[in-house]
């Protein structure tokens, strides 16, 4: 059992085909291509026991690490804006943090600075030389670097991004939570700036990450959330999604509420037919719950 994002970082193509096993009297093995993935992308292990994925190749690159280091949130956003729209950089990762979570990663000290926001970046070598002129032009300053040669010591800069840095700033306060976001299609970054003015730096700490959805680059967030009471962090819910944004909630259970919010028709159909007696993950689908009350 468990979940497959078909379009991992937004765009199809990540993951060609699933194989899955239903439960029924007489087990079946179904293979699902192309749209067909809709019925268990985000499925959470409701729709059937996956025993095989398809998954295209990518060429290979030497990766290089790179912290940059800004005076301020926005200037470290717009340049990660900036590298993404880049398309002559090849790069895997786009990771932006407001201060004070450069604080929470320990190792990293003596690479960030006091009140400093920070970039953790991935960049194929062969594009490093552009990749530094853009870090000049937009005023940061690199300061570390990890080579694709060095890749068997230290720890990864991947290993602090993403749900990552979530771990690493909980393990130092688990008073803190988060929330995913995010933010639209927006190159002036004037909504991310509106909410980061509105929320400050230390009840919502924004970290940003990057990524394409629909061929378009957007800031998706994981921000971490000093969490006081359940209405104050509804209340930053709502506000953010006054402003356009998007929340899979990640305090909510079920497939639909820590996703779209709504019920998937064709998800729930297909369950019917993969596990009639709804023994997978019980609960879990809200739609599936509802056509059965």
């Amino acid at each position: 059992m468990g979940s497959v994002n078909y379009g991992t970082l937004g765009d199809r193509g990540n993951v060609q085909a699933v194989r899955i096993v239903t439960l029924e009297a007489e087990p079946r093995v179904l293979e699902l291509r192309g749209d067909d993935l809709a019925q268990v992308n985000h499925g959470y292990g409701t729709t059937g026991i996956m025993t095989e994925l398809e998954i295209p190749l990518a060429p290979v690159y030497d990766w290089g690490d790179r912290i940059i280091q800004f005076d301020s949130f926005m200037a470290a956003a717009r340049f990660g804006q900036a590298l993404g729209d880049a398309t002559g950089i090849v790069k895997k990762l786009i990771s932006v943090f407001a201060w004070p979570i450069p604080r929470y990663f320990t190792a990293l000290q003596p690479y960030l600075g006091e009140g400093k926001a920070a970039v953790f970046a991935m960049v194929a070598e062969s594009s490093l030389e552009p990749f530094e002129t853009l870090v000049q032009a937009m005023g940061g300053s690199i300061s570390y670097e990890r080579s694709a040669a060095d890749s068997g010591k230290g720890t990864p800069l991947l290993e602090y991004t993403w749900n990552h840095t979530t771990l690493h700033a909980r393990n130092a306060d688990p008073s803190l939570t988060y929330l995913q976001c995010l933010f639209p299609r927006d190159p002036d970054l004037v909504v991310l700036e509106q909410m980061y003015e509105q929320f400050g730096e230390e009840e919502v700490m924004v970290h940003l990450e990057f990524f394409r959805q629909g061929g378009e680059l957007i800031p998706g967030a994981l921000q971490l959330v000093r969490y006081t009471t359940e209405a104050r962090l509804n209340q930053i819910i709502e506000t953010l999604q006054a402003a356009g944004c998007f929340i899979p909630n990640p305090h909510k259970y079920t497939v639909e509420d820590g996703g779209s919010g709504q019920i998937d028709p064709a998800k729930v159909a297909f369950k019917a037919q993969v596990d009639p007696q709804g023994l997978l993950n019980p609960g879990k689908l809200r739609g599936w719950d509802e056509r059965l009350a």
